[in-house]
């Protein structure tokens, strides 16, 4: 898949891929062309019905370079992946009815989290800000799709935070936020399906949590040398502490796209 619009055949399996997801009960057309079979090949396992006691399916999502980074050591991230994978960030914001990203993130980049790249309506936007020090001036907070602001429940501040609603939970042994009770709370809202965009500390928490089910990491044939690492996790003493998943490779663009069967398995570092 490249950075170019998608062919016909690709935007009706795009568009049957949303209703599939929506539960529209539109069968899934047989692929006319490679772009279509890839496109399906790659998003049908994303919209399948959740396997976890919590009625969630967690799809993960990161862009590195090819070292490892996510971002510069001052946090610059963009363009560190091929436009492709933009594209491709936005169909999974489309196919998911949530979407999670870190207090980091927002601060860095100040993004929309909208699917303005692609058709499909914009999820719910989940910020997690532990200790509420993002401003209510960032424009996740400023109205368009809803907003949920997850924080402790041990910080005070009021029920909005700009347009968006506040939801606080107890903190884990780490002192962040209990992940597993927020999937939960999410699945209580009828919210089946949620992405988490990034960054590298989120993503490293929901693994290291075991709440996640896919992975798609985007390798950019880029080299940085030094940086934010893509993700963090509790050290390994050993390779066999980190975890193995099984993989699929597509090319997306310049980049290729790693996509990691996870399982909501977690690492042994993790303990």
């Amino acid at each position: 898949m490249d950075g170019a619009g998608p062919g016909a055949d690709a935007a009706a399996m795009w568009d049957a891929l949303r209703a599939a997801r929506c539960g529209a009960g539109t069968p899934l057309p047989a692929p006319a062309d490679a772009e279509a079979a890839a496109l399906a090949d790659l998003l049908v396992p994303l919209i399948a019905r959740p396997v976890a006691d919590d009625g969630v399916w967690v799809t993960a999502h990161l862009a590195q370079s090819l070292d490892g980074r996510i971002a510069t050591r001052s946090g610059v991230s963009q363009w560190i992946s091929d436009r492709a994978d933009i594209l491709h960030t936005h169909r999974l914001r489309a196919l998911h009815q949530a979407i999670v990203v870190g207090a980091g993130t927002v601060a860095a980049d100040d993004p929309l989290l909208t699917t303005r790249e692609v058709p499909g309506e914009s999820p719910l936007r989940i910020v997690l800000d532990t200790d509420r020090r993002l401003p209510a001036d960032r424009r996740v907070f400023a109205g368009g799709a809803p907003t949920l602001l997850v924080v402790a429940d041990d910080v005070p501040g009021p029920d909005r935070h700009g347009e968006a609603e506040v939801l606080r939970l107890p903190r884990d042994r780490t002192g962040g936020l209990d992940l597993a009770l927020l999937v939960r709370r999410l699945s209580a809202r009828g919210l089946s399906h949620v992405f988490v965009e990034g960054g590298g500390v989120t993503v490293g928490r929901f693994l290291a949590a075991g709440l996640i089910d896919r992975l798609h990491i985007a390798v950019a044939p880029l080299l940085l040398g030094s940086g934010l690492p893509a993700l963090v996790l509790p050290e390994a003493k050993r390779p066999e502490d980190g975890l193995r998943a099984d993989a699929r490779t597509f090319p997306l663009g310049a980049d290729t796209l790693f996509d990691l069967a996870i399982g909501r398995a977690r690492p042994a570092c993790a303990g």
